[in-house]
């Protein structure tokens, strides 16, 4: 007998974005591995994905996150 059990059932009003399955669960049905959340809505669950893809953007265009001088080629020395 184990001495400690799995927790799959989340709390109520807490969901996730399933990124195997692909939809919305309420509570961790999946793994952490492959799922998004906690989102406090059903709605902010569905558009998991539009906000990774905004984020994303986000971090690829911050000049924060570039090494290259600016207008140089970034191989040049």
């Amino acid at each position: 007998m184990a001495l400690f059990k799995k927790r799959t059932v989340g709390k109520p009003g807490e969901w996730y974005y399933c990124l195997e399955h692909k939809k919305v669960e309420e509570g961790p049905d999946c793994p952490g591995k492959n799922r998004f959340g906690p989102y406090t809505s059903r709605e902010e669950a569905q558009h998991a994905m539009d906000t990774a893809r905004e984020r994303n953007l986000q971090w690829e265009t911050d000049p924060r996150w570039h090494d290259a001088p600016q207008g140089g080629n970034p191989d040049e020395d």
